[in-house]
């Protein structure tokens, strides 16, 4: 018998994770399907994508936005059922006919139907860094306790797949690893004077010089707190401990991440900064696919240049790393504060250096405690938010 597609949940679909994840799967409808594509707040965009891939659910934030667009794609002749919030995101997850899940909703708001398409046992795509960074031991654990099959999504993550050994669960340094090497573009800030960032604008913030992300990720790849997150994130991937993992400043964006073995090699995952590469990687994985992406031109790039972090000018990575030696509902809290920060940052209620000043003050105030269970999580992620809150309250006065 000849199975159809594969049928694919997006979580998170007008993002620019999503975007790329549909132009991959256009390329081959043969092999995939959009099942359901979720937004939270971007009918328009929502709308468009439905009348064009024709998924069997979409999920949007509310009940006023359902009906609205239910009522569009109803006039449009799109059969799409529209569902609500959080309990259609776990059902559009976890579906008994899905069986690839892209999970690219940004911050914490991605944890539970990321953690529902796991317990389903489906193969997880993982762009949304944030449910290991709040949950790791209990996300590994559901992984663990399932089959489903984690793929990461992230550029580096992916690069570190490709480059480590198939058994490298067995534990690094009995596969022979010695480090890994978390590449990082060094944001638009690289070079900017430490006296001028402090009247840094969010536009210039997320003006990336080599990839096309969303504003929150653009201000977290700007203070390196993305890479602080990725960190963490690799450690739960892989089962590293942090000083296991060494971030090296990469400007051009060409090496992806590097692993560097006992025996004095180093396997490097090179490509164009596109994010199509991870995406058409993992959803083909074990196979290979066309993503669209050009072949990279060694010739033009010309030059592959490697500096290390500057602590003073990146103290959102020094934080971030000290996250995640404390474990416990460190790192959660540590999104969390980020969270709020980055939202009062591109609302123009604070400068880009309080950013980590933030971070920094809600850890300082409250003491990582054992993550037992998810309820432990989300506690460490409200108390953040609310301490956070008070931060902005104390310095609009």
């Amino acid at each position: 018998m000849v199975s159809g597609p594969l049928q694919v949940t997006i979580l998170g679909a007008t993002g620019s994770i999503g975007l790329s994840t549909l132009d991959v799967i256009a390329r081959h409808p043969e092999r995939y399907q959009a099942f359901a594509l979720t937004a939270f707040s971007r009918l328009v965009e929502l709308r468009e994508l439905c009348r064009l891939h024709r998924p069997r659910y979409a999920v949007v934030a509310d009940s006023a936005r359902a009906r609205v667009l239910q009522d569009q794609l109803d006039s449009d002749g799109v059969k799409t059922r529209v569902l609500i919030g959080e309990g259609g995101l776990s059902e559009v997850a976890a579906h008994p006919e899905v069986d690839v899940v892209m999970a690219a909703i940004v911050g914490a708001a991605g944890l539970r139907p990321t953690l529902s398409a796991v317990q389903a046992g489906k193969r997880v795509l993982l762009a949304n860094k944030e449910a290991l960074v709040m949950s790791g031991a209990l996300f590994m654990q559901a992984l663990h306790d399932s089959e489903a099959v984690l793929l990461p999504i992230d550029s580096e993550h992916n690069a570190i797949f490709q480059c480590l050994p198939g058994n490298y669960a067995e534990g690094l340094r009995r596969v022979g690893v010695r480090r890994i090497l978390l590449t990082a573009s060094g944001g638009p800030f690289r070079q900017l004077p430490l006296d001028r960032l402090a009247a840094v604008t969010a536009e210039q913030a997320c003006a990336h010089p080599n990839w096309s992300m969303g504003r929150k990720i653009s201000v977290d790849s700007a203070s390196m707190m993305n890479k602080g997150l990725e960190l963490i994130e690799a450690c739960w991937l892989f089962d590293a401990r942090p000083e296991q993992i060494e971030v090296v400043i990469h400007p051009q964006s060409v090496i992806h991440s590097m692993v560097d073995y006992v025996d004095g090699s180093v396997l490097a995952q090179l490509g164009n900064p596109d994010m199509r590469t991870p995406i058409a990687h993992a959803l083909a994985w074990p196979e290979r696919i066309d993503s669209g992406v050009s072949a990279l031109d060694l010739l033009k790039v010309a030059r592959l240049d490697f500096e290390a972090p500057d602590q003073h000018r990146f103290p959102c990575l020094r934080i971030a790393r000290q996250a995640a030696q404390d474990g416990g509902t460190a790192p959660a809290m540590l999104n969390a504060a980020n969270e709020v920060a980055v939202d009062a940052f591109l609302n123009g209620r604070i400068r880009f250096t309080e950013i980590a000043s933030i971070i920094e003050d809600v850890l300082d105030q409250e003491a990582s405690v054992p993550a037992r269970c998810l309820a432990d999580v989300l506690a460490a992620d409200t108390q953040a938010r609310r301490l956070a809150s008070s931060w902005l309250q104390t310095r609009d006065r």
